[in-house]
C-alpha cells in the first residue's frame, strides 16, 4: 500500500488518496493501523449487522458494517483536506439519512459497535470512546469476543457517556436508540 510521503498531519484528502487495501483511521491527522478483523470478529460483526438489518426493515434508520467512513467532525462546506479525524467503526447506525453521502457518515452516527481484538482494545475503550463522547455518538457498544460480553455506554444530558449495562452471552440486549429492538446475544457469540 502507497502512503503518502511523512506529513505531521494527514486528514480525510490524504485517506482518499491512498492505494491498496490497508485498514486505518486518521485521528486528530495521525495515521492508526489497524490489524485485519478475526474470523471470530467477522462472525460477531456480521451476526450483529444481520439483527440490526433484520428490525431495520422499513425504517428510517440504517446500519452500516465497515468498512464505512466516519467523519465524525466534518461541517458543512469543509473540504476533505479540513477533516482530519475519520474513523471505521465496526458498525454505524445512522438515523439522519441527510449525514450519509457517497464516502460515507458526516457526522455522529447514532448507535457504534466496536468489537475489541488485542491490538484494539487501548483504542476502542479510551481513543475512540473520548471521541465518540465528542462528537455525540448517543449509545457506544463495546464487543467483548474474549468474555462474551458486551458493554452498552449512553450519552447524557451533560455529553458524558455513562454506563448503562453489561450484556453476557445468554442475554437479550436492548438497543437504547431504537425503539423495541433487541440483540439475542446468544446467537452473536454461538
Amino acid at each position: 500500500m502507497a502512503l503518502p510521503a511523512e506529513k505531521a498531519r494527514y486528514t480525510f484528502a490524504d485517506s482518499l488518496a491512498w492505494e491498496g487495501d490497508g485498514r486505518m483511521e486518521i485521528i486528530d491527522g495521525e495515521i492508526f493501523m489497524m490489524a485485519p478483523p478475526s474470523s471470530t470478529h467477522q462472525e460477531i460483526s456480521m451476526e450483529l449487522s444481520r439483527q440490526l438489518a433484520n428490525y431495520l426493515v422499513g425504517k428510517q434508520c440504517r446500519v452500516y458494517p465497515a468498512p464505512f467512513d466516519v467523519r465524525l467532525f466534518e461541517e458543512d462546506g469543509d473540504a476533505p483536506e479540513d477533516v482530519d479525524t475519520v474513523v471505521v467503526p465496526d458498525i454505524s447506525v445512522v438515523c439522519d439519512r441527510d449525514k450519509i453521502d457517497e464516502r460515507g457518515c458526516k457526522g455522529a452516527p447514532d448507535l457504534v459497535v466496536e468489537i475489541l481484538s488485542p491490538s484494539s482494545l487501548r483504542t476502542d475503550r479510551l481513543i475512540k470512546l473520548r471521541l465518540y463522547q465528542r462528537a455525540g455518538v448517543r449509545e457506544y457498544w463495546i464487543v467483548d469476543p474474549e468474555n462474551k460480553s458486551v458493554q452498552v455506554l449512553l450519552l447524557d444530558d451533560s455529553g458524558t457517556f455513562r454506563p448503562y449495562e453489561d450484556y453476557g452471552r445468554e442475554e437479550i440486549a436492548r438497543v437504547q436508540v431504537l425503539d423495541g429492538c433487541f440483540i439475542e446475544l446468544d446467537k452473536v457469540f454461538s
